[in-house]
């Protein structure tokens, strides 16, 4: 039951990945920002819960790990 839990958990939201989508080519928090009419904060705040997910040092790393995975 744990483990069934804990993979679920590891799944990235539908917001996440899109903002994993557009880290992967570069593009900076603000650029995200703008491209989805989120605010920067709110990009920081998914962004972090992904890497927390993916267990990924920083922005690009989790968007490296979910690209390896498929996720996006």
């Amino acid at each position: 039951m744990r483990l069934l839990l804990e993979a679920a958990e590891q799944v990235l939201s539908e917001r996440e990945r899109e903002i994993l989508r557009l880290t992967a080519t570069g593009a900076s928090v603000k650029e995200v920002a703008r491209e989805l009419y989120l605010a920067a904060g709110t990009v920081r705040n998914v962004t972090s819960g992904a890497m927390r997910k993916l267990d990924g040092r920083n922005r690009f790393d989790a968007a490296r790990i979910a690209a390896e995975r498929g996720l996006l």
